[in-house]
């Protein structure tokens, strides 16, 4: 059963570094067409990297998940070698991740809503005139179309497979 558990916790763990690594490879393209989108709108370039907003990989949309794999494989590697926290730790920090993989579906499927709403509280009024849908599409449009794909398999692999390792740490 532990095996099964580590494979599982190694499995969200490959999930969780596969959106970084397209957004290391491909994020200059997609902000390079942000930018070009901003310059079509009449908004300074500029604005974006001025307000924190950016596609690539860089601070925490690399630490975040970075994070979340090693803890996986620390617990992984745990459960390979039978130790006794190894099934609590797995209840506690695989609800966790199970956790925050809803926040991250959420704040995708809410992408739009809240940047403007970060643009707002910038109080910018630059960013006040961005046609944040079109911004948004012109940035997605710099990433290949199977990193959605990636995107909706990432999300199956961690509900899964934390849903399977929990409910072996339980029957365990």
């Amino acid at each position: 059963m532990n095996v099964f558990i580590a494979l599982m916790q190694s499995l969200v763990a490959a999930a969780f570094v596969s959106i970084p690594l397209v957004r290391h490879r491909y994020g200059a393209t997609a902000m390079a067409g942000a930018q070009t989108e901003l310059e079509r709108q009449g908004v300074r370039p500029t604005v974006l990297a001025e307000n924190g907003m950016r596609f690539d990989a860089g601070g925490h949309e690399t630490a975040a998940p970075v994070t979340v794999a090693a803890v996986m494989l620390t617990l992984a590697g745990l459960n390979l070698s039978g130790g006794g926290w190894a099934h609590p730790l797995t209840l506690i920090l695989q609800s966790l991740v199970l956790a925050a993989n809803c926040l991250i579906l959420y704040s995708q499927l809410t992408a739009e809503k809240s940047v403007r709403a970060a643009f707002r509280r910038k109080g910018d009024p630059m960013l006040a005139r961005v046609d944040v849908p079109a911004l948004l599409k012109a940035a997605e449009d710099g990433f290949p179309a199977w990193t959605w794909t990636l995107q909706n398999v990432r999300h199956v692999v961690v509900f899964g497979a934390s849903a399977l390792a929990l409910a072996a740490a339980l029957t365990a």
